[in-house]
């Protein structure tokens, strides 16, 4: 069946909001007659002035992070019902900096994700394995065990909400991408697992996007793949021109 295509910028902790702002509107009609879906993940001091810069264009503003609960004494964290105050329409989920930097658990990562599902957020969580995880041949447990712990206790009827990004942590920010043919077998593995936790129909129509060095010269073979559905995108998501033909080449 035909899966939405989704090109998705993760800005991590670069730009202020009057930055944001103008890349918005230098991006907005590069990519105006886009077949994917185009996703901006800003800093939070940003969520508001870039969803007021994106309104009226099709780019969707999302948070990359949020706390699991709906309010509380939690320093320095925002909810997802902040986000959603804000403007933000998705929210990145276990990214592998919040797993190896912060020591985010799946248990963490999981109750996010149904937090962000309850105040109707589009979770994008993120798997991957490590380079010592791919050399002992550990990948497909790994990815296996992501989303098994990742995604408990979410019902079927949600789960068509959520997308899922590989992120081979090996590939980010490093220059190194897995090739195509290696990322299409580890999201056919990952179709797989997915059907076995909420069946074959549902996991059909869940996006599943690569991250890792993503760049305008190497999307079109991936995108091409047939459970490929689109990109995270780093590093080249922070200049409108390279984000730009990444968007227009899905």
């Amino acid at each position: 069946m035909e899966r939405k295509t989704v090109i998705a910028g993760n800005w991590k902790m670069y730009k202020s909001s009057a930055e944001a702002v103008e890349f918005i509107q230098e991006l907005a009609p590069l990519v105006i007659s886009a077949k994917a879906h185009v996703f901006l993940g800003v800093p939070f001091i940003s969520i508001g002035k870039a969803a007021e810069a994106s309104r009226n264009t099709n780019i969707i503003i999302g948070a990359q992070n949020m706390h699991f609960e709906e309010e509380g004494a939690f320093t320095g964290e925002i909810s997802s019902l902040q986000l959603r105050s804000e403007g933000a329409d998705f929210v990145i989920l276990g990214h592998s900096e919040r797993r190896q930097i912060f020591k985010e658990t799946d248990t963490m990562i999981n109750k996010k994700v149904v937090r962000a599902l309850k105040d109707d957020l589009i979770p994008i969580l993120c798997i991957g394995e490590t380079e010592e995880h791919r050399d002992q041949g550990k990948t497909a447990d790994v990815l296996e065990e992501h989303l098994i712990n990742g995604l408990k206790n979410i019902p079927t009827k949600e789960a068509e909400k959520i997308i899922i990004a590989y992120e081979p942590v090996w590939a980010i920010g490093t220059g190194k991408v897995a090739t195509p043919e290696m990322a299409q077998k580890e999201h056919q593995h990952i179709r797989k697992v997915l059907g076995s936790l909420f069946g074959k129909s549902v996991s059909e129509k869940i996006p599943i996007l690569y991250g890792g060095s993503v760049k305008p010269t190497n999307i079109k073979g991936l995108i091409e793949q047939k459970d490929i559905d689109g990109a995270l995108v780093g590093g080249a998501s922070l200049k409108a021109e390279s984000f730009a033909q990444i968007v227009n080449a899905g």
